[in-house]
């Protein structure tokens, strides 16, 4: 019997249903000579501490750091039935196939079942790119060598061991040490949350640190050929600051006096340029977070949570949690089919679909690449647009957007500078002038942030000809902080955070397309920080609370640095090439824990005391507690240290009061 194991429910059903596996069985699905069975998510976990010593279950500074020898793995309780069945299963098969999700968690979420299962027979791999009946067909055809992703279930054990190893310790760790200092809560740190946590607290101190300067801009209204223009007064070098801004007023205010006595300029100088511009790709999931969230307001998570839909429930898109917008070669062949399902489904874009080319090939379509998976595309199947939520059919309407525009001429258009002199002054005017509107007639692409004096189209000029000066207006102006985070730019910032080293090696050094995080993972992890009161939300911009203030200001510079963080990743990869052991990568993790242990053990944060009397034993930070016979005061480091004070007459013992402390 061939045995196939799926993630979740509903994606065994799919494939149970291609298989003609129609029989209902306990915990899967049957057919001749195959079974479909099911994971319900991570049926495994990691231990906690205690599992390998009951005395972890007690916080202490003298434990740490903690590092497993030999690591163990618990049974979720919810689930323990569904891992009954799928042991079962593996002994009575002859053959396996992993149908888990296409990446390295879906694999991880696998391997990790069939080495509790202690299975050793046959393994097989299926790689789903999408969930229509047809693309499931494909994908049965062509199914892999077991040993092909055995690296994604490294790559995904070492991510899982380092973010225990860093979670538990660095959270024991910084917690007791707040502890000590009188700051009454938990500090928990993550390997990529804290990191992620760092960029909105560092942006809102730039915002909240940025001091405004005014600056003077001078525009001029110009006349010729019976068509106003505009064009912008380039000032002196020695008037400016270091964005070529003018920060001198009278210098503007004289400028603009010069330019109307003048009464004309003279054009200096006349370039047009002919640009043509490529569609943009297919979304990667990152980049329809982004997206998403200027365009309809939604979250990272929102976000996935609906691609997921259109990928699971609706088998409308293909993969979600993608890292790649390009495009298999193979694939251009299926494009009549999936512009004919997008027009029997919306029959209301059928008259653009007139005028696409499905033989079309765009930078798109290139194998060399494609990553693990391709770019979010709709798939053949007609669906009924009905029954997609509003936040569906809205995310859905953007990613069948970038697949037509692959199927349309570039946008292409005159990108005029006309610079013009009036005596010694300067003018620079810019313009626009579409010729060819090609993929922009299904992607609405307008950038608000575009001066509109850029976007103007221009007169016809020559070199030499004079055109008449309007009118000349100053104005003031200031300079702007820096924006606040949204959901999708903090998703941006962590994909690309090699974009922001100042430091050349370090930039060299880590790979542009190594961000911290993955696709799959950066929506929970935002939304985890949210949902722990880290961030809030004030319209779309994020901004971080007094707590993430506190951690960030805790924890040494190396817990929270992007970059260490994102050469992580980078290692995560290496593993999951087969060039690196996971062995080698959790040692590394260990001594710089043992290392950071060792660096901080002793010492206090600088946090603010709690407002309370010192221990009377060993001078730390007190905190109010309630016992049978009413508060008292109790020493943050209990029970290391077993000092109290009575609240009403400062009385000093050393023993605790009855009522136990609350322990974390």
């Amino acid at each position: 019997m061939r045995l196939y194991l799926c993630e979740k429910p509903s994606q065994a059903r799919d494939i149970a249903r291609v298989l003609h596996a129609n029989r209902r069985g306990d915990g899967c699905l049957q057919g001749n000579e195959v079974a479909v069975t099911w994971c319900v998510g991570h049926l495994l976990e990691t231990a906690p501490p205690d599992a390998y010593d009951p005395r972890y279950k007690h916080w202490s500074l003298e434990h740490l750091p903690i590092i497993p020898n030999d690591w163990r793995m618990v049974v979720k309780a919810k689930v323990a039935s569904q891992l009954k069945v799928i042991s079962h299963l593996l002994r009575r098969c002859t053959e396996l196939v992993i149908a888990t999700d296409a990446d390295r968690e879906g694999e991880m979420i696998a391997r990790e079942i069939l080495e509790r299962c202690h299975y050793e027979g046959p393994i097989l791999r299926l790689w789903l790119s999408a969930l229509d009946d047809t693309s499931i067909r494909q994908a049965l055809k062509s199914l892999r060598p077991g040993e092909q992703t055995l690296p994604l279930y490294h790559s995904a054990l070492a991510r899982s061991r380092a973010d225990w190893l860093i979670g538990i310790n660095l959270s024991r760790l910084f917690t007791l040490l707040g502890r000590r200092a009188g700051y009454d809560g938990q500090l928990p740190v993550g390997r990529v949350q804290t990191p992620t946590l760092r960029l909105v607290v560092e942006r809102d101190r730039a915002i909240a640190s940025f001091v405004a300067s005014p600056f003077w801009t001078v525009d001029a209204q110009l006349h010729a050929d019976d068509r106003l223009f505009q064009a912008r007064w380039l000032p002196p070098p020695k008037s400016c600051d270091e964005a070529g801004r003018c920060i001198d007023q009278s210098v503007a205010e004289n400028a603009a006096r010069r330019l109307l006595r003048a009464g004309s300029a003279r054009v200096a100088r006349n370039d047009v340029e002919c640009v043509s511009e490529g569609p943009p790709l297919p979304f990667d999931l990152g980049t329809l977070q982004e997206i998403c969230s200027a365009k309809l307001g939604l979250g990272a998570q929102d976000t996935l949570n609906a691609a997921q839909a259109l990928y699971e429930t609706y088998k409308a898109t293909t993969y979600p949690r993608s890292d790649c917008g390009y495009l298999p070669d193979s694939m251009l062949a299926q494009a009549p089919h999936v512009l004919h399902a997008l027009a029997v489904s919306h029959p209301a874009i059928s008259q653009r679909l007139q005028h696409l080319d499905p033989t079309r090939r765009s930078r798109a379509w290139n194998d060399q690449k494609i990553t693990a998976h391709h770019g979010i595309i709709p798939t053949a199947k007609v669906i009924d647009l009905s029954q997609l939520s509003e936040r569906e059919r809205a995310v859905y309407a953007l990613i069948r957007a970038r697949y037509l525009a692959q199927f349309l001429p570039h946008h292409e258009y005159l990108k005029t500078q006309v610079q013009l002199h009036v005596g010694t002054d300067q003018l620079l005017a810019r313009g626009k002038q579409i010729q060819v509107r090609g993929w922009k007639a299904v992607i609405d692409e307008t950038d608000a942030s575009e001066p509109s004096e850029q976007t103007q189209p221009l007169p016809t000029l020559t070199e030499n000809e004079a055109v008449n000066i309007q009118n000349a207006a100053v104005n003031r102006q200031r300079t702007q902080p820096p924006k606040s985070y949204t959901e999708g730019t903090l998703v941006k910032a962590m994909k690309t955070i090699a974009n922001q080293m100042a430091d050349p090696r370090l930039k060299q050094t880590l790979k542009a397309s190594v961000g911290i995080g993955t696709e799959a993972t950066r929506a929970s992890i935002i939304q985890g920080l949210l949902d722990h009161g880290y961030l809030t939300k004030k319209k779309r911009s994020l901004v971080a609370s007094a707590p993430a203030h506190t951690l960030i200001e805790a924890v040494p510079p190396t817990v929270a640095d992007p970059v260490l963080t994102a050469l992580w990743e980078q290692a995560l990869e290496r593993i999951e090439l087969g060039q690196l052991s996971v062995d080698t990568f959790l040692a590394k993790q260990a001594a710089w824990l043992v290392q950071l242990v060792n660096d901080h053990a002793s010492l206090a944060l600088p946090l603010p005391r709690a407002k309370g009397p010192a221990c009377p034993i060993c001078r730390s930070a007190m905190r109010q507690r309630k016992g049978r016979t009413g508060s008292f005061w109790s020493c943050v480091r209990y029970p290391v240290c077993t000092g109290t004070k009575s609240v009403k007459v400062g009385a000093s013992h050393n023993k605790a009061k009855p009522s136990s402390p609350r322990r974390t």
